[in-house]
């Protein structure tokens, strides 16, 4: 195993869970390399919505791991592979990588995680683009394939449609073959969803979505992707026909109301080999942007995660190299 020569690193950390004052610049040691894992030079790290949850320790009850502190925050990124266990296969010293680490990691230099979690980043992708695409991308895929199993020539319902999630459901379910109805957030976020492809964006502050939603599609909508919850939510989704579907990512808060011929459902992402190959067949497969409005130095990440409660289109992200 070609293990990095550098032996120390910045990252953010944190000593205990709480709020954004806990987090702090540390040095610390660059995580050792074991042999079913790959330590990757991390260049861009995705700031998610879920960033809080998991500093405030989410993560560690939902998916039941016991945190080591210092714990350094971050759940996605990419960067250039710096070494590899003697086990992996596929990923040398070199490669473009992008990575899913749901026991943090990559608000660093260095990140060590499973190879199960690393891929390579697509060829039309930039590093920065790959970097705050991963949650966000899977959670959107897994919403429209596995939970709604949208199909070509339905109608489907994005709401929340320019924000991290919801800008790349946009172009996936496009890339699925479905017609999109596109609920963003301010005139900014509907021109937007229609450069994304979008066959409709409305913005969700200003317009009765129903009734366009009702436009759209007469016979009623046939499925919803949801990111945000709320009273406009709940309206908008009176525009699903009768054996409609609706699935929200865990998280989304309050949650969307079920009603009579409507099945809703929450999930979680899918962070496995077969659904970031499929991810990474659909990015191929034509034009994709992961936009990111804005991207911070480490030492700037408390302004990043404060940031999230601000208007903006696409993701937040960190460059800590």
């Amino acid at each position: 195993m070609n293990q990095n020569t550098q032996d120390t690193m910045q990252a953010v950390a944190i000593d205990h869970f709480g709020g954004t004052e806990t987090m702090k610049l540390r040095k610390l040691p660059v995580p050792e390399v074991g042999e079913d894992e790959v330590l990757i030079h991390v260049e861009r790290a995705g700031v998610g919505v879920w960033d809080p949850f998991e500093r405030e320790g989410g993560f560690a009850k939902e998916f039941n791991f016991q945190p080591t502190f210092p714990y350094v925050l971050g759940s996605d990124g990419a960067g250039t592979v710096e070494a590899v266990g003697e086990r992996v296969r596929g990923l040398k010293k070199g490669d473009r990588a992008y990575g899913v680490s749901l026991k943090g990691g990559f608000y660093a230099q260095y990140a060590a995680l499973k190879a199960e979690s690393v891929f390579p980043v697509p060829e039309k992708l930039s590093i920065e683009e790959a970097g705050a695409m991963p949650v966000d991308a899977v959670t959107a895929l897994v919403g429209l394939d596995d939970v709604l199993h949208l199909e070509a020539g339905e109608s489907v319902m994005i709401f929340g449609a320019s924000g991290g999630i919801g800008h790349m459901a946009v172009q996936l379910a496009k890339r699925m073959g479905a017609r999109v109805f596109a609920v963003a957030s301010g005139e900014d976020g509907v021109v937007f969803a229609k450069h994304l492809g979008a066959d409709m964006a409305i913005d969700g502050h200003d317009e009765n979505i129903a009734a366009a939603a009702r436009k759209f599609a007469p016979q009623g909508i046939d499925a919803a992707l949801v990111t945000a919850g709320g009273e406009a939510t709940d309206e908008a989704l009176t525009a699903l026909r009768k054996g409609g579907r609706v699935a929200f990512p865990n998280g989304v808060e309050p949650q969307p109301k079920a009603r009579s011929g409507i099945t809703v459902e929450s999930y979680n992402g899918k962070f496995d080999a077969a659904v970031f190959k499929k991810l990474n067949e659909l990015i191929e497969a034509g034009p994709f942007e992961v936009h990111v409005a804005r991207t911070y130095t480490l030492d700037k990440a408390v302004d990043a995660q404060q940031a999230l409660e601000e208007h903006y289109l696409g993701k937040l992200a960190l460059a800590p190299a």
